[in-house]
């Protein structure tokens, strides 16, 4: 460019004219972007920055980049008093929206306050891994090594992965952003209509740190603060580059987050003058909603594509990386008008045998990559090691990526076009298509030129390209035991889908069964998740119909912290849209373990009771609270319901489920001959290698029938039930109790308390074999018969047995319970 001005001059001094320098735009797509620059508040992209440092000598530089460091943690601080100071009332506010008289009202509390929290949580990340960082560089420097000077390279400051962590998730500005207009909006209202929240918004009080001074602020001036901060991000990173030497172990990673940085402001500078538009060449405008990378299958193919979604069309694409010192290329896939598209999704068939040989080689060989990551050295020959097993690891995550997703969304367009597009998260895809579904034709190739510069989503969302490490992320067994839910607006059958993020070496989802149709459903279900490097978990509730799609009826994330879990469970009530969820968490930090095959259920057919309540984490199996549940939600008024067989080959497919899948049994359980439902039951029972009564208490219970007063014979009876194992115990109690309720129907279902102990009896209390030392007078078969159902009979006379309990307690302290909302 110096000898394009120099030639210029030269042409003019000559008097020689010449045409002023003017740029090319492809196909007018971005003409009025020149103007944007100027109106738009984030003015940062439109400044020329020098690439290359300013100062002369590395150590004069590094000296400066002390300085400037110092300067960014300072304004870390203020700027995190000033969230705190913001974040003050929310609990308040909260509280007052479930009131007769709210202050505001739990919608426009969620849009003033609407991505704060995480705000604040990602720059008290920042905050504390810089302060931490500065404090130990600090005291090296006072206690060099006697006899010697430090090397530059022994003294270095490394702060480059802190600052890229931050980058990768500034994309949280861009709700704040797009939501602040409507925030400011609803507090401005407020403030003139309510005197109590006039009262709140024009004295909001932040801490000046160490001379304990006070600030006061506006409410609207406190919600400008986050605007203004994003804008001076790539400032910041641009004087911390300009001091830091191209040899140092931080340039490379600063590089990188500015380049982060400067993207995501110039999508910034697109949305704040008309959110996300593009101008096709006859002037219609056309609006960008949602960009990402999905699966798309075609013939049985699987390939990543990003696709786009604009206000009246969805564009699928093909992402090209450009070549040194060109621009990234998108090309055409295909589209879909959004007029009269239909949706559907469903959760794919599961994968064949070597599908998941191909998974789990995958997942093996990601995980001993990891491994050398972790373990190769620092230095020139260790950075090359490094930067080839990351590469490689990249590699495996986009096979994983393409080949593991099952949730598939299918679109169905009038003209007849139809297309598959698969995804690994349920609670992505629930996003992907409520975006669509909210969205009720032209120049493709514009649009198709126009995505790199629209686009939101930079890259796959792969593990391995964030090199940040999170000391607050987890590693090792998360267990999250899902309880209940109240808040359903009809009675229905629900499941939660559980999912985590970080590296995908082991399953990353998991889903309970579904519930019987209930207002409140309960599942007491523990799923358990072995996990790297993971900070979220996602949790949705899934309605479930036979003549419909499955509705997801609402979804949250929550973040993970180490430093607010361990071994004791603490419980958790999330608020997911109208549906309040109750579950608990607990996490055991471990080494894991190299990767193995996909594992199958364990069998709970002819399996010891305590072994299955033991992997399920329960006192009573599900196959029985499933089966109960069942029998009472439409078996009630069966005429000889438990008495009358179910079809054999249906009883079998279910026994066969049971031992496969608890969610595929439940499923099955939903449509099945109610009198199927009874048997599957009353076989898993009978198949029992012990019954639930333990047969060394036969004698002492057939000798509690010669005790003539009842109440006597009840009391000894219930006593020798104490002695039974916690699994035994619990579950008879909660058939006893079910039973009960059969027989309160026994006008219509014929079913008398002596029916049910005649066709429980044998299967609850069995006689010890002969020959084993057992004492008592040897019972003919009829003898025992009569006395099986006699004990079982006297058992359901009880009016006060006592109580079940179907989970294991999920004990936590009082003041670890939460609520999110």
């Amino acid at each position: 460019m110096d000898v394009y001005r120099e030639a210029m001059r030269y042409l003019e001094s000559q008097r020689v004219p010449v045409e002023a320098e003017t740029e090319v735009l492809e196909e007018d797509v971005f003409q009025e972007e020149a103007v944007s620059c100027f109106l738009s508040p984030f003015q940062a992209e439109s400044i020329d920055f020098p690439e290359t440092p300013t100062f002369h000598s590395p150590e004069e530089m590094l000296e400066r980049k002390l300085v400037v460091l110092k300067g960014i943690l300072e304004s870390e601080e203020v700027y995190l008093r000033e969230l705190e100071a913001l974040l003050m009332p929310m609990k308040a506010l909260w509280a007052s929206a479930g009131t007769s008289q709210p202050v505001l009202s739990c919608r426009q509390v969620q849009t003033v306050f609407y991505q704060v929290p995480e705000l604040r949580d990602m720059h008290q990340s920042f905050y504390s891994g810089l302060k931490a960082r500065l404090s130990a560089h600090c005291q090296t420097d006072r206690s060099p090594v006697e006899g010697r000077e430090m090397s530059l390279t022994e003294c270095e400051l490394m702060v480059g992965d802190l600052f890229l962590k931050m980058v990768n998730q500034i994309g949280l500005y861009r709700g704040f952003i797009e939501n602040y207009e409507e925030a400011v909006e609803v507090v401005r209202k407020c403030t003139q209509s309510d005197p109590r929240f006039r009262t709140l918004a024009e004295s909001m009080m932040s801490n000046n740190g160490a001379d304990k001074a006070r600030t006061k602020y506006t409410f609207e001036a406190l919600l400008y603060k986050p605007l203004d901060r994003v804008t001076k991000t790539t400032l910041v990173l641009h004087d911390l580059l300009k001091t830091t030497p191209m040899e140092h172990g931080d340039y490379i990673a600063l590089q990188e987050a500015l380049r982060l940085s400067r993207s995501f402001l110039s999508g910034v500078n697109e949305s704040s003058r008309c959110k996300r538009e593009v101008t096709l060449s006859h002037g219609m405008r056309r609006q960008l909603m949602r960009d990402g990378f999905v699966v798309d299958v075609s013939d049985g193919e699987r390939s990543l594509r990003h696709i786009f979604l604009y206000t009246d069309l969805l564009l699928c694409t093909r992402f090209k990386h450009a070549t040194k010192g060109k621009q990234d290329q998108y090309r055409f896939c295909w589209y879909l008008p959004l007029a009269g598209l239909k949706l559907c999704w469903v959760a794919d068939q599961e994968r064949s045998s070597d599908a998941q040989l191909r998974l789990d080689a995958i997942r093996t060989k990601m995980y001993l990559l990891r491994q050398q990551l972790e373990q190769q050295a620092k230095g020139s020959r260790g950075m090359i090691l490094a930067a080839r097993s990351r590469k490689k690891l990249e590699q495996m995550e986009l096979m994983l990526l393409i080949h593991s997703p099952v949730y598939r969304l299918e679109l169905h367009s009038p003209s007849g076009k139809s297309h598959a597009l698969l995804l690994s998260s349920l609670y992505e895809l629930e996003e992907w298509r409520r975006a669509i579904h909210k969205l009720t034709k032209d120049n493709l190739l514009t649009l198709t030129s126009a995505c790199v510069k629209l686009r939101m989503t930079q890259q796959p969302p792969l593990q391995s390209t964030n090199a940040v490490e999170d000391k607050d992320s987890l590693c090792g067994t998360l267990s999250v035991a899902i309880h209940s839910a109240c808040g359903l607006q009809q009675p229905t059958s629900v499941y939660v889908c559980v999912e985590v993020d970080g590296y995908e070496f082991y399953d990353k989802q998991a889903q309970t069964h579904s519930s019987v149709h209930s207002l409140n459903p309960h599942w007491d279900q523990e799923l358990s998740f072995q996990v790297d490097k993971a900070q979220n978990l996602r949790v949705l509730c899934v309605s479930q119909s036979d003549r419909q799609d499955d509705t997801v009826l609402g979804k949250t994330n929550l973040k993970l912290e180490s430093k607010s879990l361990n071994k004791r469970w603490r419980r958790e009530t999330l608020q997911l849209g109208q549906v309040e969820l109750t579950l608990s968490l607990k996490y055991s930090p471990h080494p894991l373990d190299l990767p193995s095959p996909a594992a199958q259920q364990q069998r709970v057919f002819c399996v010891p009771i305590e072994t299955v309540a033991q992997q399920q984490g329960v006192l009573v199996p599900h196959v029985v609270r499933c089966c109960v549940e069942e029998v009472e939600r439409r078996g009630m008024g069966e005429i000889g319901i438990y008495r009358i067989s179910g079809n054999t080959r249906e009883i079998n497919m279910l026994k066969a489920a049971f031992n496969s899948s608890l969610r595929e049994a439940v499923t099955r359980l939903r449509s099945a001959e109610v009198n199927a439902v009874s048997g599957v039951l009353k076989l898993y029972i009978r198949e029992l290698p012990e019954p639930l009564l333990p047969t060394e208490l036969f004698q002492s219970l057939a000798r509690t029938l010669d005790i003539q007063d009842i109440d006597s014979r009840l009391v000894s009876m219930l006593s020798l039930l104490q002695s039974c194992p916690d699994a035994n115990r619990h579950t008879f109690l909660y058939l006893l109790r079910h039973l009960q309720r059969v027989s309160e129907r026994q006008d219509i279902n014929k079913m008398s308390l002596m029916n049910l102990a005649t066709v429980f009896g044998p299967s609850l209390l069995r006689p010890p074999v002969a020959g084993l030392g057992h004492d008592g007078p040897a019972l003919d078969i009829s003898q025992e018969v009569v006395l099986q159902v006699q004990v079982v009979f006297s058992y359901l006379q009880c009016k006060n047995l006592p109580e079940y309990q179907i989970s294991l307690p999920h004990d936590t302290e009082p003041e670890d319970e939460t609520t999110h909302m």
